[in-house]
């Protein structure tokens, strides 16, 4: 008769602690559960496997003979001792979900664990017959929005798995981002809660700045005259066109800072990033003969 790695069938380790084994056991019985996979005779016996794994390490008693005997188990003097005692405990339901094993619930273990410890197991499963409910899968879609389309908090509405759902989109979300729509996702077995609908947006940028979170960023050619000279010049934002003054001698690459300017932040009421420009000089790509002797005359003075 073939040894069975408890630990393994879990994927745990064997120092796991007791919230260890429970936590992997409940992942992997919502993932095989029959309910939710009708007709999938695989899932049905890697959920009775994962059940029975349960049964032995979440039990104190039943987890220190498995540990102590391992593959000897055959060849321990205690399995009769321990087998008697285990028919003697009351278990009380300790399983995931309130799940219980129905009568005729031992036929779901193994010859391993008959032979190691006496037959069906107590409350501590989660087999095919159920006191509560089990919770509903989740949902995960995806929603594309235009970068003008998050300058509001907007309402929208969606059709999911044939469903229409409106919801409401915060003001400055961003790309890649998600979020959670309590009780929209599948429904409960045996009455059972329904799953989360989780939204991840897409964002396009449909506008000639560059985002970074909250902030906007844009770059400007300005006439080399205007760079040296001074002057004005207008530059758009998202509200409407601003006017910027340059001094005289404003550098190459200058960046100035437009607050408020940039785009609302995530649920923040009434608080914006900011819009920063920066000035690239424009140098002409042909020269006029008179303006050549202008820019010669410029040079001998080492300006």
């Amino acid at each position: 008769m073939e040894f069975i790695d408890y630990y393994k069938t879990l994927g745990i380790a064997k120092s796991a602690s007791q919230d260890d084994i429970k936590k992997a056991y409940r992942k992997l019985a919502r993932k095989y559960h029959p309910d939710l996979n009708p007709g999938d005779a695989d899932a049905e016996k890697k959920f009775k496997e994962i059940n029975e794994a349960h049964e032995v390490l979440n039990d104190p008693v039943k987890r220190k003979k498995y540990d102590e005997y391992g593959k000897d188990w055959q060849h321990a003097e205690e399995f009769e001792k321990a087998k008697k005692a285990q028919q003697q405990q009351q278990h009380a339901g300790r399983g995931f979900g309130g799940y219980t094993y129905s009568e005729g619930g031992a036929e779901d273990f193994s010859d391993f664990f008959s032979q190691m410890f006496g037959g069906a197991g107590g409350g501590a499963g989660f087999g095919r017959s159920s006191s509560q409910g089990f919770r509903g899968q989740d949902f995960n879609a995806s929603l594309q929005l235009n970068l003008t389309d998050v300058l509001e908090t907007h309402k929208q509405t969606l059709t999911v798995n044939g469903k229409k759902i409106r919801i409401t989109i915060p003001a400055g979300i961003e790309d890649g981002q998600t979020i959670k729509i309590a009780g929209y996702g599948g429904e409960g077995v045996n009455g059972g809660p329904k799953g989360d609908l989780y939204i991840t947006f897409q964002i396009l940028n449909n506008t000639a700045f560059k985002r970074e979170g909250s902030n906007l960023y844009k770059t400007y050619e300005v006439p080399l005259t205007t760079m040296v000279l001074g002057g004005e010049m207008t530059v758009d934002t998202l509200s409407g066109k601003v006017k910027l003054k340059l001094a005289q001698a404003t550098p190459n690459g200058k960046q100035v800072k437009l607050s408020g300017k940039g785009l609302p932040k995530y649920k923040q009421k009434d608080a914006y990033g900011d819009l920063y420009i920066t000035y690239q000089v424009k140098l002409p790509k042909t020269l006029t003969a008179e303006q050549k002797k202008i820019v010669e005359q410029l040079a001998k003075t080492n300006l």
